[in-house]
């Protein structure tokens, strides 16, 4: 039996939350595998029951965190004996007692558009920080023993960065557990979308952030009104556009203000967050899933909308193409007429949808959280073997 050790202390949204929420059960579940999980917040009680699964929560401000992983988890590893550390969080132990695979998933280190989008909001402390935490980063690469990518085009990426070699893991989907939870979504997100139908539903799942560049989507909605006038047109956003609503420190002020400039206010429904489980009554209610983000490692609910059989259409950029292949329509991902008339050459293309509905959830069955278990075990074994 081995005994792994996860640092998910770094879940507390997207796509870390998502990882952490499929691949603990299934490694609780596992009879080979002894499991130790540092958490924060509230996400332990999520997994209440779960066997063979010890769960260690800590707190501490995120500004604070890394110091708190680098001084306290080698010392748990140590009381815990555990044989291998899994660190999800880009960041890994500078001298970690065992031997360390670390998930290096934030493409914002490396994204030169990132830079320039923080410099042109004027967020230059943000920037600062972004550049403290990218050399982290990037000395974290070279302090693992090993540095898993959940794709091969950011691992890629990461290996022009670094210099240091970096091996590709998809990260999964599982349509059973994706669908599983029965409950309704709450009454007021069910009156939005009511007063939606008979629009053309275009989805967007993510908080506001600026590397999913809202703005350029936007910036599109005006073009498909007056190209599309017989049909109205609803954006449906996982979000609202107000600061007080939204998570982290990115701000939507100007998002909101955009929409009140370009009048497309009727056409943004803010849902606001809607709960992982339930996600998949969301997919099941929108004609198209619409992505112009300029920066991924992953992007779970491209996977997410493909197996709902929702059409993708999504910025080219690598990841998009790697994990959608020909299952998606891409545009340049700064270009709101390209984003426009991509969405009207599958809605007026009467043969195209259904077309994409059934590539997507081909391409969709590509991706297995299972699998992805397997090939972590499989790397974790393997670093034992050579440390012997």
């Amino acid at each position: 039996m081995i005994h792994l050790f996860i640092n998910s202390l770094a879940a507390s949204a997207g796509g870390g939350l998502t990882y952490t929420r499929n691949v603990v059960p299934l490694l609780a579940d596992r009879p080979d595998v002894r499991l130790t999980v540092a958490l924060g917040g509230k996400l332990g009680e999520e997994f209440r029951g779960l066997p063979k699964a010890e769960f260690i929560q800590l707190e501490a401000p995120v500004a604070r965190r890394f110091w708190q992983e680098q001084l306290e988890l080698p010392r748990l590893i140590r009381q815990r004996r555990a044989d291998v550390l899994l660190s999800t969080g880009n960041f890994s132990l500078r001298k970690s007692p065992v031997p360390q695979i670390l998930l290096s998933r934030n493409s914002l280190y490396t994204s030169r558009d990132f830079s320039r989008d923080l410099l042109s909001r004027h967020e230059y402390r943000a920037w600062l920080d972004l550049r403290l935490r990218s050399f982290f980063a990037k000395r974290s690469v070279r302090w693992a023993d090993v540095t898993v990518a959940p794709s091969e085009a950011f691992a890629a990426e990461l290996k022009r960065w670094t210099g240091s070699p970096v091996m590709a893991i998809h990260h999964g989907f599982d349509r059973d557990a994706f669908t599983r939870d029965a409950s309704d979504l709450a009454p007021e997100v069910q009156a939005k979308l009511q007063s939606a139908e008979g629009a053309l539903k275009l989805l967007f799942v993510s908080h506001y952030n600026y590397y999913r560049n809202f703005e350029t989507l936007i910036r599109a909605l005006p073009v498909l009104r007056d190209s599309l006038r017989d049909r109205p047109i609803k954006l449906l956003l996982t979000c609202e556009l107000a600061r007080e609503r939204n998570p982290g420190a990115y701000r939507p002020e100007n998002a909101a203000k955009l929409v009140k400039e370009l009048g497309v206010s009727e056409m943004v429904v803010e849902l606001g967050t809607i709960p992982y489980q339930q996600l998949h009554r969301l997919y099941a209610r929108a004609n198209l899933y619409v992505t112009p983000a300029y920066a991924e490692t992953f992007a779970h609910p491209l996977v997410e909308a493909m197996a709902s059989r929702v059409p993708v259409i999504a910025s080219d950029i690598p990841v998009h193409h790697e994990i959608c292949a020909d299952a998606g329509v891409y545009f340049d991902r700064f270009s709101p007429e390209e984003l426009a008339q991509a969405v009207m050459r599958v809605t007026t293309t009467p043969e195209m949808p259904h077309r994409m509905e059934i590539a997507g959830k081909e391409r969709a069955q590509s991706f297995s959280w299972k699998r992805h278990v397997e090939q972590i075990l499989e790397l974790a074994h393997s670093l034992i073997d050579s440390s012997l």
